[in-house]
């Protein structure tokens, strides 16, 4: 069982850029094909949570989906994340949120690559990328 992090949503606006705060804390969504680096990172490593460091997927499950956001095909850890009902917006998704701080990551779908047929559709903004040789 993954040890939840608590702060008031005051102290997560001091750690975190305001454009983090936003997608993380404020549920919003960055803009596809915006992703800079992380969308193009062929590198081998894992993806960490922006907010609170826990690892979240690694490089191996990333794959190209076209959508203009990092995807991948399955958590590292499944208990690492939380999927939440998201009926926002006037549609059915599934919110997925980090584990440990709650922080909003991005969505996943049921059209992804086999074997999972999972795409997990993540803000850039809230993933720290961290190679191979930096673990």
């Amino acid at each position: 069982m993954i040890t939840k992090i608590l702060k008031t949503e005051e102290e997560w606006q001091k750690i975190l850029t305001p454009e983090q705060f936003k997608v993380m804390r404020q549920k919003d969504t960055e803009a596809p094909f915006t992703c800079g680096a992380s969308l193009a990172q062929k590198e081998g490593g894992i993806y960490h949570c922006a907010a609170c460091d826990l690892a979240l997927f690694d490089a191996r499950t990333k794959f190209e989906s076209g959508t203009g956001w990092p995807s991948y095909f399955q958590p590292i850890n499944a208990e690492n994340i939380e999927e939440r009902s998201d009926n926002s917006l006037g549609m059915d998704r599934t919110e997925v949120v980090c584990a440990r701080c709650e922080s909003h990551l991005g969505h996943v779908f049921d059209d992804g690559p086999p074997s999972t047929h999972k795409r997990y559709c993540i803000n850039s903004i809230a993933l720290k990328f961290k190679p191979d040789n930096s673990r």
